[in-house]
């Protein structure tokens, strides 16, 4: 048995780029930003990691619709690793492939200019879900 599990908490770094495959196959992609903050020598540390975010159907479509630059995100998925060519050299990238996403945003900090309400965002969703309520 084995797990290859990654769960992050953190900020979107830019606006997602949303793709179709087909009509009906969105995928996204944007960058989401860890940051540990501890003391060295009495001055304060700031380390940040950028990770590398794609979602599939569902959830894509829900970040189309609410996800945009700043957001603050809880994500879950898995860790893959690619390779692509690229200028005659082959480049190597890690993703992480989102399978569960929830919104971290409080309702007055996505409201940017305070005279338009915001709608709730969405419930937390995971790629497997397919509108069945039934458990079998």
């Amino acid at each position: 048995m084995s797990i290859n599990k990654a769960i992050l908490i953190g900020n979107v770094g830019k606006d997602p780029e949303i793709n179709y495959i087909n009509e009906d196959l969105p995928v996204a992609r944007f960058t989401l930003a860890t940051s540990e903050t501890y003391t060295k020598d009495g001055q304060k540390v700031t380390n940040t990691e950028w990770h590398n975010i794609v979602v599939w159907r569902g959830l894509a479509k829900v970040v189309e619709q609410y996800v945009k630059k700043g957001s603050k995100l809880y994500i879950e998925g898995k860790i893959t690793n690619r390779q692509y060519e690229k200028d005659g050299q082959t480049r190597y990238i890690s993703e992480i492939v989102a399978n569960n996403m929830q919104m971290l945003d409080s309702k007055s900090s996505s409201n940017d200019t305070g005279s338009t309400p915001t709608p709730p965002p969405p419930p937390p969703m995971s790629s497997d879900d397919t509108g069945d309520d039934l458990p079998f």
